[in-house]
């Protein structure tokens, strides 16, 4: 953050798929701002791609020391939609929550999320794709990096399928 004690993060919504562009223009207008990104992985055609994301597509953080700096040319910036605001006022962004951000990130700059899952053995869930898309089991662990376990019903009995962690949700 800037060395003005009154400078303060606030969040800008950008257009669609614009982070990066929004990100340059405001930096070229002396903003310092802070797009969090993490690695997600998709699966598309039988092919595993992990990309670089914005943690928050369509949104990212800015500093402003609205003592010193021109603030509302902001909202003219390309690639920004608009300055998250109540009323006429930017709303700041409340103290911490930046930093607690950051130091979630890895080595690389990548904001590192819990990819466990938050279900309990015997959990219901459903499959969200792949070939058991929309059958209906229950969560029978965790397997290797990223996978889990659930048990399906099928011919008459359970049986144990491994999934990525990503393709199933709580029924």
């Amino acid at each position: 953050m800037t060395d003005s004690s009154s400078a303060r993060w606030y969040v800008v919504q950008t257009q669609v798929n614009s982070e990066t562009k929004a990100a340059l223009n405001l930096r070229r207008q002396g903003f310092e701002i802070y797009l969090p990104r993490h690695l997600k992985r998709r699966r598309h055609a039988r092919k595993v791609e992990i990309a670089a994301k914005p943690l928050f597509p369509r949104y990212l953080f800015v500093t402003i020391d609205r003592t010193a700096q021109r603030w509302r040319s902001i909202q003219s910036t390309f690639g920004v939609a608009r300055l998250v605001s109540q009323g006429n006022e930017p709303a700041p962004v409340p103290e911490g929550v930046v930093n607690a951000i950051k130091a979630r990130e890895d080595d690389k700059g990548y904001v590192v999320l819990d990819t466990a899952p938050s279900f309990a053995r015997g959990d219901k869930v459903r499959v969200l794709a792949g070939a058991f898309i929309d059958s209906a089991g229950l969560f029978d662990g965790c397997a290797e990096r990223d996978r889990v376990a659930i048990l399906l019903e099928m011919l008459g009995r359970k049986v144990r399928v491994l999934l990525d962690a990503d393709m199933v949700v709580a029924a």
